[in-house]
């Protein structure tokens, strides 16, 4: 019997080490989502599933400084996609699923 606890302890120890969840970026670096803080990301408009909501996407562009935003969708990328007003100038203005904002 303690044998048979002996093999099923261990292999319910290899198991949960086999099975340790992989970042969803090859680069740990890189956050999920981005901070007011953070840089955005080169790469932006980075293209991945999004879960920002559309509200969600107009309240981070009017947080950094847009207004007027109007227009938005999701495109086949999953960024989203609309218009603002920075600096008395109306843009093109996207929002992926990082958070990343990239005016146009």
């Amino acid at each position: 019997m303690r044998a048979f606890l002996a093999i099923a302890a261990s292999v319910a120890f290899i198991t949960a080490a086999v099975a340790q969840p992989k970042p969803a970026s090859p680069d740990p670096a890189t956050p999920a989502v981005t901070t007011p803080n953070s840089p955005n990301n080169a790469g932006a408009p980075a293209a991945g599933a999004n879960s920002f909501t559309e509200g969600q996407a107009k309240s981070r562009l009017e947080d950094s400084g847009f207004s007027n935003v109007s227009d938005l969708t999701k495109d086949q990328n999953g960024v989203w996609r609309g218009k603002g007003s920075k600096g008395g100038k109306s843009v093109d203005v996207s929002v992926d699923y990082q958070g990343n904002i990239t005016p146009r």
